[in-house]
């Protein structure tokens, strides 16, 4: 056995270990998630996220949209209360939940909601583009 090898790999675990440290348990309003790949900095970002699956769970998770699929439903309110769609599905006005908030507790507002809209430049962006004339977001 080479003990100086030894001991490098004992002194390399004794650095490493502390800093992992054991998994800490979710507290009450959080979630801990936990993913099996390396994760991109894009992923957090629905304007730059890839047409993938992996990141799209990503976003799913943290982020919420206007509306979205859900259970039961083709597309069921999220943000957004209640909308409007024109006949030709080229416009569209919604009406925010009262009471949203960002997670540093400042309130969500249509302006943000616009600026987010104008921002996107992720899958579907020329879809988009070509299909939505205008969108209109109020917090009546």
């Amino acid at each position: 056995m080479d003990f100086p090898r030894a001991r490098i790999a004992l002194v390399f675990a004794a650095l490493i270990l502390p800093v992992a440290g054991p998994a800490r348990a979710a507290q009450p309003g959080e979630a801990v998630m936990a993913w099996h790949v390396t994760i991109a900095p894009t992923w957090f970002d629905p304007s730059t996220a890839p047409p993938q699956i992996t990141p799209f769970g990503m976003l799913y998770a943290i982020h919420d949209a206007m509306v979205r699929p859900l259970p039961g439903h083709k597309m069921a309110p999220s943000l957004a209360e209640s909308w409007k769609e024109s006949p030709d599905g080229k416009v569209y006005e919604f009406t925010l939940r009262k009471g949203l908030k960002f997670h540093n507790g400042d309130p969500v507002t249509a302006e943000d909601v616009k600026f987010s809209y104008e921002r996107y430049r992720g899958t579907a962006y020329r879809e988009f583009e070509a299909r939505v004339q205008g969108s209109r977001s109020s917090t009546r």
